[in-house]
């Protein structure tokens, strides 16, 4: 890991040129040496970026792209009213890519002078040659327009690393408070997670390109047990989503006077009936479907997977060969449309551009309940040539190229993959429970399993409310549902309004090796199954 002061003692350019050392001082004051305050890369970031890139040419690369990047994560725990955990992470370093021969090379240093990004470049183009005798097909990369001058900022507004550890703990220490006045409470567990990513990237295409990321979690998990101490219920922890924002996300969740709320429902939850086994309606809320949308839509369309190019770790698609399923496969009645995009205000897969250098893209992966479309990165789009040219699509990539950090190679990743709201009727939740005679209305995400095509899955919640007669009569417990992939989103019957949207999300989507974790929004309206067979999690054999 290399910190700040050793960026700027390390980078040798400066040395002696007075405007160079001006420079880097504003960058060091702006907390970042990466980007300036305008979010363009630093002079000295874009010194190295174009000896990266010619030095691999000279070292005969046809392609080659480069990334400067900075993490910063932070972690703060708490248990009750004691502080468990303040983690603080900063790392900065470049990784080269090159094609040479068709062939993929990758290499990466935490040595930012010329002279460090130089050798990580001819080291890069070494690696390629040596790959060659295990190329299977020769690398053709889509083509994109080069973005010479392109700076993006995620939708944040305040900075979390401008907020004191203590204020972030305090807030935490009071919702626990909060949460312990409730009768029943007797355990309380709550975190902050931030990360912010800086990256200046460049291709031997002409794009010079600089991005400012900033994401944001809170958790909190209640755990409430009855006088007897016979039962165990428990709220969280995903009780507020997390959010490609800043620390104003953080105070508009209002954790302090919500989990008085979530700790309610976790006593509640201590008297709930178990449920009967059998076929129900559900409906399912955005913080509970956007995790059936993850793994049941999100990962068997991605194209890799679909290929078995992760076979030996994440696992294959039942949603293949492309040839077989592209235009063909039913997975929805004609109103459900499913849409991968890096674009939505917030979310957490969004940014300005991929790292292929790629502005990314709207596109419908399921629409109007066939399947369209996979998710794709440069290289991946010229595998769909014959589909794309059949149906007058663009042959392009879908900006899904992506690297946790410095030091890891890019490669396809999840774009947020969200069911788009009825564009018909502005359905709420309460329309929904009212509409229905029978049901389950579920909230939250909680355990789950899914097999490695992605085929057969089961899903709990947080808390499950029964329905009855168009009302909700009390909470259930013990919920699960089982469901075969294309059966569930073909019985979909209703699909809320843009009104009811909301996004979910995690930060550790897990993919590659060696292992890599991105993370993802899937935004959605609630949304009605119907006659989905239910299991009783609660029932011993």
């Amino acid at each position: 890991m290399t910190s700040r002061r050793e960026f700027l003692a390390s980078t040798g350019l400066a040395a002696g040129a007075l405007a160079l050392a001006s420079r880097r001082l504003e960058a060091a004051e702006s907390g970042s040496p990466i980007l300036t305050a305008t979010t363009e890369p630093d002079p000295q970031v874009r010194v190295l970026l174009m000896e990266a890139l010619n030095a691999a040419k000279l070292a005969g690369a046809s392609w080659a792209d480069v990334r400067v990047q900075r993490q910063r994560r932070q972690n703060l725990g708490t248990r009750e009213q004691q502080v468990t955990n303040v983690l603080d992470t900063d790392t900065i370093g470049c990784g080269v890519r090159v094609l040479v021969d068709g062939t993929w090379g990758f290499s990466a240093t935490r040595a930012l002078t010329t002279d460090g990004v130089a050798r990580a470049a001819r080291q890069a183009v070494a690696l390629a040659r040596a790959n060659r005798v295990a190329r299977d097909r020769e690398v053709r990369l889509a083509a994109s327009p080069a973005h010479p001058n392109a700076t993006w900022k995620s939708s944040y507004t305040v900075d979390p690393w401008s907020i004191p550890v203590e204020e972030k703990v305090q807030l935490l220490l009071q919702a626990n408070a909060a949460a312990q006045r409730v009768r029943n409470v007797r355990f309380v567990n709550s975190s902050l997670q931030f990360v912010k990513e800086e990256r200046s990237y460049a291709n031997s295409e002409g794009s010079v390109i600089s991005q400012d990321v900033v994401r944001s979690w809170v958790t909190m998990s209640i755990t409430a047990i009855s006088d007897d101490r016979r039962q165990v219920a428990t709220r969280g922890p995903e009780v507020v989503q997390p959010a490609g924002r800043g620390w104003e996300y953080v105070l508009e969740a209002d954790i302090v006077n919500n989990a008085t709320v979530w700790a309610e429902q976790a006593r509640e939850k201590l008297t709930a009936r178990s449920v009967e086994v059998g076929r129900w309606d559900l409906i399912l809320h955005p913080s509970q479907l956007f995790l059936t949308i993850h793994e049941s839509i999100g990962h068997p369309t991605e194209l890799d997977r679909a290929m078995g190019y992760e076979a030996n770790y994440a696992g294959t698609s039942f949603i293949a060969p492309p040839d077989t399923v592209l235009g063909k496969l039913k997975l929805g009645p004609e109103h459900l449309t499913i849409r991968g995009d890096r674009s939505q205000p917030g979310a957490l897969a969004t940014i300005g551009y991929d790292d292929d250098g790629v502005q990314p893209d709207e596109f419908d992966i399921i629409k109007n309940g066939i399947f369209w479309d996979y998710q794709t990165t440069r290289e991946q789009a010229e595998w769909l040539r014959p589909w794309y040219e059949k149906n007058n699509m663009p042959v392009r990539s879908h900006g899904c190229a992506y690297a946790q950090s410095w030091s890891d190679v890019s490669f396809q990743r999840m774009p947020n993959v969200s069911i788009v709201p009825d564009q018909r009727v502005d359905r709420s939740w309460n329309d929904l429970i009212a509409a229905t005679d029978k049901g389950i209305a579920m909230i939250g995400r909680a355990s789950y399993s899914i097999d490695q095509q992605r085929y057969n899955a089961q899903f709990g919640a947080q808390i499950c409310y029964e329905v009855r007669g168009g009302k909700i009569v009390g909470q259930l417990k013990d919920v699960a549902y089982v469901m075969r992939t294309p059966e569930f989103w073909n019985s979909i019957d209703l699909i809320g309004g843009k009104s009811s949207y909301e996004l979910g999300g995690t930060f550790n989507d897990g993919k590659g090796q060696p292992g890599q974790a991105n993370a993802v929004s899937h935004g959605c309206p609630p949304c009605r199954f119907k006659d989905i067979n239910v299991i009783n999690t609660g029932v011993t054999l």
